[in-house]
């Protein structure tokens, strides 16, 4: 929860799988919610075509930026949307946050080009033993206790007043596995792969039954449903079509 995973690793390569870089050589990519950019300029520093942070702070986009500058990298723009389309959106620990993650992936989807791909990590999810993030104060303490009585609680060193979980900065928007497939399914994208990866000391517990429970982070592959169609094989009648 605090990036301690990530020492002196590639957050990318952790999260996404060592291919990731073969994945986005001479691509187009979208990093989207970049926050302060570490991922957007690491892909455009490893062989990207261009790379394209995009987010909706203001404050993490300068902050991108001036990381940009500072490394020299050229080919990456900061920006709240892309100029074109791209061979490869990335996603990174925002499904969980988005305040209309159905919307998002509508969004995501004119994005991208026909025969691209969305690869997305993200978790906690909500029944995680920290799914709730801050109101996590122990193991699963946002099951325990009512959204109202975390909020108040919150308000003794918060004051910006929220009141449900998706108000607070960030947004929590209590993303289950399950919920998110559901989402992808009404979605213009088909999950071409999806990844429930254990707590690592509760890995011999982790099944299809206490997944939700049980499992870290979630990542996944998806393709525009048109491409997915595209690559089905023929019927008997479209062959004697």
């Amino acid at each position: 929860m605090d990036g301690s995973a990530y020492a002196r690793k590639s957050k990318l390569e952790t999260l996404l799988g060592p291919d990731i870089w073969d994945r986005i050589q001479g691509k187009t990519v979208i990093d989207f919610g970049c926050g302060p950019g570490a991922e957007a300029i690491e892909m455009a520093l490893k062989g990207a075509r261009h790379v394209y942070g995009i987010d909706i702070s203001d404050r993490w986009l300068e902050v991108a930026r001036e990381q940009a500058r500072q490394s020299g990298c050229q080919n990456v723009t900061f920006a709240k949307t892309a100029s074109e389309p791209a061979d490869v959106i990335v996603s990174l620990d925002a499904f969980e946050h988005f305040q209309d993650p159905g919307a998002i992936l509508q969004v995501m989807s004119g994005m991208l080009k026909p025969d691209g791909v969305l690869l997305a990590s993200f978790g906690p999810t909500w029944y995680h033993p920290l799914g709730g993030h801050l109101f996590s104060v122990f193991p699963w303490a946002h099951l325990v206790f009512s959204e109202a009585a975390l909020c108040r609680w919150r308000s003794r060193f918060k004051s910006d007043g929220a009141k449900r979980f998706g108000e607070v900065e960030g947004g929590l928007n209590q993303m289950t596995i399950s919920r998110f497939e559901r989402l992808v399914a009404e979605s213009p994208f088909t999950l071409e792969s999806l990844e429930a990866v254990p707590v690592r000391k509760l890995e011999k517990l982790h099944n299809r039954l206490t997944r939700e429970f049980l499992t870290a982070v979630v990542r996944c592959r998806l393709r525009p449903r048109t491409q997915a169609r595209s690559n089905a094989p023929a019927t008997a009648a479209s062959t004697v079509a």
